[in-house]
């Protein structure tokens, strides 16, 4: 008997993808609070209010067209391809991108735009599923298992790869980017129910002390760097005139 694989919106409503959703939407909003600016970004996973903590006065969420239905939460939404963005070049502040490299056809193309719509010194947050962590290698021996053949239930939804922290970093230099900040999350072992999450839960405190870079998902935050552009800041002092120094006259007979 084939079991039946659930989608992603699915799986964000088990108990591992609520307790996913927790974690990423807590360092999403460290991430972006303090990013200033005009326009932001958010590409997929309504699931997710990514842009909740940031101040911009014009946030949208874009979403594949075909994927999830919209919410119905007061935010700017269109339908759009990510490897496509209609936006034109450097008009963007920041742009986040919560598992949408990992569930796109075209990952490369999706961060080209991005550095595309970017303005200078603009900022780019991505979460991703860590293949070196429990949640990773328990996918990926279930999909060796079930690639000859043989019975193994999936723990994370059927789409999408794995794009692990090192590649992204990779990806992100050859585009220019300046790597920000990473952080890792989610320890607790691919377990399903609420009750053994809770159990669990001590692991989260060892994971980041003792094996920190395993975590199930990790955070990227990464700034768009120009050659030759440098942003000026306010003149908060004004600058100061030296006073001429009196110049002695000799006496002239």
């Amino acid at each position: 008997m084939t079991e039946k694989i659930i989608g992603l919106t699915e799986w964000f409503a088990t108990p591992p993808g609520r307790y996913l959703l927790d974690w990423e939407q807590e360092r999403f909003d460290l991430a972006v609070a303090d990013v200033f600016g005009f326009n932001a970004l958010q590409l997929g996973v309504p699931e997710l209010d990514a842009l909740r903590a940031n101040r911009m006065p014009h946030r949208w969420l874009a979403m594949p067209e075909g994927d999830a239905p919209l919410p119905e939460a007061a935010r700017v939404a269109l339908v759009t391809d990510a490897a496509a963005l209609p936006f034109p070049e450097a008009s963007l502040d920041l742009v986040v991108l919560p598992h949408t490299l990992e569930l796109s056809a075209d990952p490369h193309q999706v961060l080209r735009e991005v550095e595309r719509v970017l303005v200078p010194e603009g900022r780019v947050v991505v979460t991703g599923l860590n293949p070196a962590s429990w949640w990773g290698v328990r996918q990926g021996r279930a999909r060796a298992m079930r690639r000859l053949g043989l019975s193994s239930r999936l723990y994370l939804p059927e789409a999408g790869d794995f794009i692990g922290p090192g590649r992204l970093r990779d990806w992100l230099r050859l585009l220019s980017f300046e790597i920000e900040g990473e952080a890792y999350g989610c320890y607790r072992p691919a377990v399903r129910t609420d009750k053994w999450l809770h159990r669990l839960r001590w692991m989260d405190r060892a994971g980041e002390r003792w094996w920190p870079i395993f975590g199930a998902v990790y955070v990227t935050t990464a700034i768009k760097r120009v050659r030759g552009v440098r942003l000026l800041g306010p003149a908060w002092k004004p600058r100061r005139v030296p006073a001429t120094a009196p110049v002695p006259l000799a006496n002239r007979r």
